[in-house]
């Protein structure tokens, strides 16, 4: 039997070196230059991509994609700004599945993958936004590979990690099976934690209301009491708790400093899921509510207290 030493003085290196960057991940003035993916992990960078564009390819041909040119664009135009604004260190690509499921996952190396389920779930874009920088908190943290490396570590899966064929074909045949892989993207609780906070500082980095992400999920949670099982199994790994919203809310208060504005919705998220139901339901184009603020600014009292109010147009007397 081979010693398991050089793994557990490897393992103890990593812990430390994730010990001593912790703090940066609360340090909004560093976004980008944070080393968010510390901690055990066997795949290089380059692998974790070639292991992506395979597995990527495996959906694509099990799945069906939006081909739609202007939803394609509108989706990845708002993937790339968020990934401006975030800490993922390589190219990142988004593609949406036909699905009614309310679902969305990111692969290794930095291939999305949204569901329209989820897309017409949301009412904003500062919430579709919410989304897809959780899931990009997960591209930048490397979650997929370290999840993996855990796995192997703790025996649990085991899995050759000399070539790329071993978990790669493990995904590829819970791809064939499932249609995306689900399974492998069970992640961790604590990956899940780490997922929220640093999708909701690359919400309000990037200009959004970070509010959005509450009111995401809440909107999954009563799509899930309406309907139970029209969620994704992706989001019950880490069940959308009272403490999971009441971290939120905490970090929001303590971590994001207020800004006179943020952005809500855009007329060009309102056009998009609108071309997105005339697509799905040529019969019954749903209304778009074009009154909704783009907007919302922060209001201090003359007692010191703070609200969030909508902006209001005053005419000016002659």
């Amino acid at each position: 039997m081979k010693s398991i030493k050089p793994i557990i003085a490897f393992c103890s290196i990593a812990i430390a070196a994730s010990a001593l960057v912790a703090k940066d991940k609360k340090d909004l003035s560093e976004i980008g230059h944070r080393r968010v993916a510390s901690g055990p992990n066997f795949y290089s960078v380059e692998k974790e991509i070639a292991l992506g564009q395979q597995l990527a390819l495996e959906v694509q041909r099990q799945a069906r994609i939006v081909e739609d040119p202007m939803l394609s664009e509108y989706v990845n135009r708002l993937c790339q700004n968020l990934a401006r604004n975030s800490d993922v260190a390589f190219p990142v690509s988004l593609k949406i599945i036909e699905s009614d499921d309310v679902n969305a996952f990111t692969l290794p190396g930095g291939f999305l993958f949204i569901n329209t389920g989820l897309i017409r779930l949301t009412e904003t874009e500062g919430e579709l936004a919410a989304a897809l920088s959780h899931e990009l908190a997960h591209v930048a943290a490397r979650h997929a590979t370290r999840q993996a490396t855990r796995n192997e570590m703790l025996n649990i899966a085991a899995l050759p990690l000399g070539t790329l064929g071993g978990l790669g074909g493990v995904i590829a045949r819970q791809v064939a099976s499932l249609g995306i892989p689900l399974g492998f993207l069970k992640f961790s609780r604590a990956f899940e934690s780490e997922a929220d906070l640093l999708g909701l500082e690359y919400l309000y980095q990037a200009g959004y209301d970070p509010n959005a992400s509450v009111d995401l999920f809440e909107r999954l949670e009563a799509a899930e009491r309406r309907k139970p099982g029209s969620v994704s199994r992706l989001f019950n790994t880490h069940p959308l708790t009272a403490d999971r919203l009441q971290k939120t809310q905490e970090n929001i208060a303590e971590l994001l400093p207020g800004k006179p504005q943020y952005v809500i919705t855009t007329s060009d998220y309102e056009d998009m899921r609108k071309r997105l139901i005339r697509l799905q339901n040529p019969e019954k184009v749903e209304a778009v509510d074009r009154t909704r603020p783009k907007s919302r600014r922060r209001v201090i009292h003359t007692d010191g207290s703070e609200s969030e109010e909508r902006p209001v147009l005053h005419r000016m007397e002659e």
